[in-house]
């Protein structure tokens, strides 16, 4: 009897891809993938261990699958994917009866093995080995279908910031070959998908032989049906000038990067073993607006780091103010297992002045993306049409270039489509306009700008 596997992804975008490498490899070994629990056989949590939030949700949902279990009896499998596994075996194994295995990033060659073990009634399984050389070559992700793809060109994080987890779950880094990566791309491309989404913990690292970062992105870059490249997240420590040079001239090279700031001042920067100061990455944000005009530059923050004091975190709200992101994702620190956070510091700024902070910095950012997508009222901008949603009856919603949500009245339009924009209004982070023609159309399109 064919089993039905359900995956369930928690995290970031590296999760996501991983979630598709596990259903290939899955189906290639005669399961069957599910869209809904309701009817697995196999229920598998793919776990994300840098955010307490995140734990908090996969703990209430193991507790949501106990239940199910409990009524089911037997016939029901339940295994822990990723990050978490990785880095929270005795807490998951132990505490957890529901769980019958957990396997970790670098072990998922080895799920269709584990779930027939689990079937079979054989104890509870754990493969959590990390590699220095596995990246899954030869693993075609199983996508569903849409216009973004995420392709991971390396796995694990050298960096060891002392707040996060990734190096302990994911390993030491390593990239894979730029051939398949390429390959990998142009399949994409065939099938349909107009945008790359290049992912590493640290791009900037990519190193593959002589084939560095900027190399791998101008190869994907230049293939045929590939229309838009993105890549997240290189560190501020290392962004080389090449791949500045790329952003800027390679037209399907998008003009927006993430860079994550985490603090405005130098003794938490030391710290948090981030290797920059805050004149340093100052003055990376500078020579990014003075070489690419128009750039849209994301941060991430973190507020209430072991030890940092009122005039400290009036640095970082200094610094998000002068260097005016045009968005950020700002996160309370909490303390991760096994870091040199969790080990060396007391986590000792109390909870509701982490609650404070956050929301001064979070009322910030609103007020400057609000005050960036205001002044881009009347321009036109190429969209990259990604679908509908309930809440705009009649419109499709997209990204401009600059990974801006515009949305915009549906007049023939479909999803992959590049629709050129005018925006008429902007309401918080997201832009409202009126399509005026594809990208690349009709002289008649063109002159109606």
């Amino acid at each position: 009897m064919t089993l039905n596997i359900y995956i369930e992804t928690y995290g970031c975008q590296m999760n996501e891809y991983d979630s598709e490498l596990v259903g290939s490899i899955l189906s290639g070994n005669g399961f069957a993938l599910t869209k809904t629990a309701d009817n697995a056989d196999v229920v598998l949590l793919n776990t994300c261990a840098v955010r307490e939030n995140a734990h908090l949700r996969i703990y209430g949902r193991l507790q949501e699958l106990k239940k199910i279990k409990a009524a089911r009896r037997r016939g029901f499998t339940v295994g822990i994917l990723g990050c978490m596994a990785q880095n929270l075996r005795e807490e998951l194994l132990d505490a957890h009866h529901e769980i019958d295995f957990i396997a970790g990033p670098d072990s998922y060659r080895q799920l269709p093995a584990m779930i027939e073990a689990a079937r079979a009634g054989a104890a509870k399984g754990a493969a959590l080995k990390l590699s220095r050389t596995e990246t899954y070559g030869g693993v075609n992700p199983l996508r569903s279908s849409g216009v973004n793809a995420w392709i991971a060109v390396m796995r694990g994080c050298d960096n060891m910031c002392s707040f996060c987890v990734v190096p302990l779950a994911r390993g030491r880094e390593r990239s894979r070959d730029p051939h398949g990566i390429v390959e990998e791309a142009r399949v994409l491309a065939a099938e349909g998908y107009k945008q790359a989404f290049l992912l590493g913990q640290n791009v900037n690292s990519y190193r593959h032989g002589e084939c560095g970062f900027a190399d791998l992105a101008r190869m994907v870059a230049d293939i045929d049906g590939i229309e838009r490249v993105r890549f997240t997240a290189p560190h501020p420590k290392d962004f080389p000038d090449d791949l500045l040079d790329l952003v800027a001239g390679h037209p399907k090279m998008c003009k927006h990067v993430h860079l994550p700031l985490q603090a405005g001042n130098n003794r938490v920067l030391d710290l948090m073993k981030r290797t920059y100061t805050i004149e340093e990455f100052k003055d990376l944000a500078a020579k990014m607006r003075s070489r690419i005009p128009g750039i849209a530059l994301t941060t991430d923050a973190i507020v209430g780091f072991p030890g940092e004091t009122d005039a400290e975190f009036e640095d970082t709200f200094k610094a998000m103010e002068e260097i005016a992101f045009d968005a950020a994702f700002i996160f309370k620190y909490s303390e991760r297992k096994g870091t040199y956070a969790a080990k060396h510091f007391k986590d000792d700024v109390p909870a509701e002045k982490k609650t404070e902070r956050i929301v001064l910095l979070v009322e910030l950012q609103k007020k400057i993306t609000g005050e960036i997508n205001k002044r881009l009222v009347g321009q036109v901008f190429d969209v990259l049409a990604e679908g509908a949603l309930p809440k705009y009856p009649g419109c499709l919603t997209g990204r401009t270039d600059t990974f801006k949500t515009t949305v915009f009245q549906n007049d023939g339009y479909a999803r992959g489509d590049m629709v050129r924009v005018r925006i008429d209004r902007a309401k918080g982070g997201t832009l409202f306009g009126s399509a005026v023609g594809k990208s690349g159309g009709k002289q008649e399109e063109r002159v109606r700008l």
